[in-house]
Formats: C-alpha cells, sequence, structure tokens
C-alpha cells in the first residue's frame, strides 16, 4: 500500500522493493549506455509530467487538508500516471506520433525508482495520501512477531480516507446463509 503500511512483511516489502530496483538498474544502464542519443529536453519533460499530473496535485492538497480526507480525485491521478499500463501506452503512442527514442528509457525509469527506491506503490482510499502508519498494521506486526517500521514524520497523524468499516453480520444472519 505504502512505505508505513505495505501489507506485507518487511522482509517481502523488501523483496518487492527489490524487484523494481533490478528494473531501475536495468534502465539506467540502458541510459548510460545510449546517454548521447537521448534527446534531453523530451526525457526531461516525460519524467516530469507523472508527477506533475500523478503526485504534486495530491501532495499539496494533502498538506493543505491538515490531515483530512482529500479527493479521491488525487489518488486516481497518482495510480494512473504512476502505472507501467499507462506509460506503455504513452510510449507506444510516442512512437507511433513522434518516433521510437531512447529519451522513453526515463517512464519505466520514474516508475522502478519510485517503487525501487522510494518504497511508493499505488495509493489505497482506504490510506491517507501520504504515508502514515496505521494501526492495523501495526498490530499485524505484533501478532507476527516482527518489528515496526521506522515512522514516517509527518507533523500530524491523518486519518484513513475512504474507509468504509465492514458490515457486522449477526450469528443469525451467518446461519441463514448456510
Amino acid at each position: 500500500m505504502d512505505q508505513a503500511n505495505p501489507f506485507e512483511t518487511p522482509r517481502t516489502y523488501s523483496l518487492h522493493r527489490a524487484e523494481y530496483l533490478v528494473g531501475l538498474a536495468v534502465t539506467t544502464g540502458l541510459i548510460v549506455a545510449h546517454f548521447g542519443e537521448i534527446r534531453w529536453w523530451p526525457a526531461i519533460a516525460l519524467f516530469l509530467y507523472i508527477d506533475l499530473i500523478g503526485y504534486i496535485p495530491g501532495a499539496i492538497a494533502f498538506k493543505r487538508s491538515g490531515g483530512q480526507p482529500i479527493s479521491k480525485t488525487y489518488y486516481v491521478l497518482y495510480n494512473v500516471m504512476h502505472s507501467l499500463i499507462t506509460q506503455g501506452a504513452v510510449a507506444a503512442l510516442w512512437c507511433w506520433l513522434v518516433k521510437p527514442e531512447w529519451a522513453l528509457l526515463v517512464l519505466p525509469f520514474h516508475l522502478f525508482g519510485d517503487r525501487g527506491l522510494f518504497g511508493n506503490f499505488m495509493k489505497s482510499f482506504a490510506l491517507p495520501f501520504e504515508p502514515v502508519r496505521q494501526s492495523g498494521y501495526l498490530r499485524l506486526l505484533d501478532d507476527l512477531g516482527l518489528a515496526h517500521p521506522k515512522p514516517v514524520g509527518h507533523a500530524v497523524e491523518p486519518t484513513p480516507v475512504g474507509h468504509v468499516p465492514a458490515p457486522r453480520v449477526r450469528q443469525e444472519q451467518r446461519e441463514a446463509v448456510r
């Protein structure tokens, strides 16, 4: 979910991130190998547009909210812009409309870096836009006998956004279903 509440054990979360670090290493190697062939203005624009649309507006809204819920639109923008599917489609369109080129390497470089280096995966409506430790996740780690991850360090501890508790099913209703 995020670096404060991956809902994986710390070890599997690290392994998950390591897979993206391999992708980051491969794209970095290709960028270095083709450094002179990259058109840098399109590369910089392609690298930045992901966060200009998908992250910065939500980060600003989160900061301004003072820990209150923000619109789910920011979550959708983040998830769409930080999707390998979306960026694969952007690369395909670029190849068709402009030309295939090495500058497109910055798309996977950005996403692999976000996931591998920073631990940023898709955002859930049930959690704050920015990572905040959740008591449920910490209880899960306690139940598993695992250490808690370090706190992220926000000024306020925002509440989950969009979380609707599951309705409690009474014993009679469970028996009626059987």
